[in-house]
């Protein structure tokens, strides 16, 4: 028989077993973002005060730069004149100022002024650069300049970026909700910021020669899994694509292998000296004379040698060169028929018998070679 006890015991199991869940719903809950939620815009109420100091930021410009900035200088003051920032424009200097004034009240307007000054100067359109004045937008500015230290490397894996008539660029824009330039040494890119982490993570790695497509393709992936609500919570590297990095590059072997000699302990014999070698021949015990005799002849024959060589070089020059035939030899011609001469007399005869309506003639007897030799032997003997 169970307890009243033991009932009691398990009823307040099961009620502290409930509040977990609750406690574990209401958690999960506040890390999800609700759809849709947006956080309040700081406006003049929550700092009535305004700035307490003027805080001031400048930066350069190139000078390709300045017919541009002139054109769209009225609409940046008109931009920042909403947050109560003031611009000014030098064009001897060659820069821009951005400061606080006393109406000025939001502290981190200034800081959104500067990232807009810079984003002009780095080549990004007026139209694009004044999204930063936006609460839910930011900029980075990522430098790829000192990262490949070869020049025609760095200008490819730039291009590589970019992609055949910046495609992969329209990409990456796509898949990351970010608006990206790519200058010179450097890459702007303006968007969300998870646009941006997943934008500089592309960018350093295809600087690492890691081609951009890969990682294209795991943003795909990704943005497709996060619509299901299912996989939100659970890991996703079942699904992400693993690439390899294989290294093709063999070692150049050289042209010229130098073979190892056997090793042996005993040191290679000395050389002989000059002495000993004209002990050897002989030579040591011959006179002065004799010997510089000996060394005259063989520099003539040497001479001679010289001299025969350059003589038949020269003479080269003199050998006229074979001429090649004007016309090709052509096949001989295959040995004509013999042609039967009494055919064609008879068939003459049948033409002209036809025309005047005579009978045909009857046809000679054939000649052989006997009866044409016994003709000719009757001639010789008349």
């Amino acid at each position: 028989m169970a307890s009243p006890t033991d009932g009691d015991a398990s009823e307040t199991k099961t009620g502290k077993k409930s509040k977990k869940s609750k406690n574990q719903v209401d958690e999960s809950e506040l890390l999800t973002v609700p759809d849709g939620w947006k956080e309040p815009a700081f406006t003049k109420e929550d700092n009535p005060r305004g700035l307490l100091e003027e805080s001031s930021f400048a930066t350069l410009f190139p000078k390709y730069r300045e017919a541009y900035l002139k054109e769209c200088w009225p609409l940046v003051e008109k931009a920042l004149g909403e947050a109560h920032i003031k611009a000014s424009l030098d064009l001897i200097e060659g820069s821009v100022t951005v400061c606080t004034t006393k109406k000025t009240f939001d502290p981190y307007a200034i800081v959104r002024a500067r990232d807009l000054i810079k984003l002009l100067a780095r080549s990004v359109p007026f139209e694009q650069a004044v999204r930063i004045l936006q609460d839910d937008i930011a900029c980075d500015i990522i430098k790829i300049g000192t990262l490949v230290r070869n020049r025609e490397r760095f200008v490819k894996r730039r291009q590589r970026l970019i992609g055949p008539k910046g495609s992969t660029l329209k990409a990456l824009e796509l898949l990351t909700n970010c608006y990206v330039l790519v200058q010179g040494n450097t890459v702007s890119a303006l968007g969300p910021y998870s646009g941006l982490k997943e934008v500089r993570k592309v960018v350093m790695d295809t600087m690492k020669n890691i081609h951009p497509i890969y990682n294209i393709k795991t943003l795909m992936i990704k943005r497709e899994l996060s619509k299901d609500p299912e996989l939100r919570l659970q890991s996703w590297e079942r699904f992400l694509p693993t690439f390899r990095h294989k290294n093709l590059t063999k070692r150049k072997e050289p042209k010229k292998k130098s073979v190892k000699k056997e090793y042996t302990p005993f040191p290679p014999p000395q050389p002989e000296s000059k002495v000993d070698e004209e002990l050897a021949t002989g030579e040591f015990f011959l006179r002065q004379s004799v010997k510089k005799r000996k060394k005259m002849e063989e520099i003539k024959v040497k001479q001679a040698e010289a001299l025969s060589k350059k003589q038949e070089q020269r003479n080269k020059a003199f050998i006229p060169p074979k001429e090649k035939p004007l016309m090709k030899k052509t096949l001989k011609a295959p040995a004509e028929s013999k042609l039967d001469i009494d055919a064609i007399k008879d068939k003459v005869k049948k033409a002209k018998t036809k025309k005047l309506g005579a009978p045909p003639l009857p046809p000679p007897p054939p000649t052989t070679a006997s009866s044409s030799n016994k003709k000719k032997g009757k001639k010789n003997k008349g």
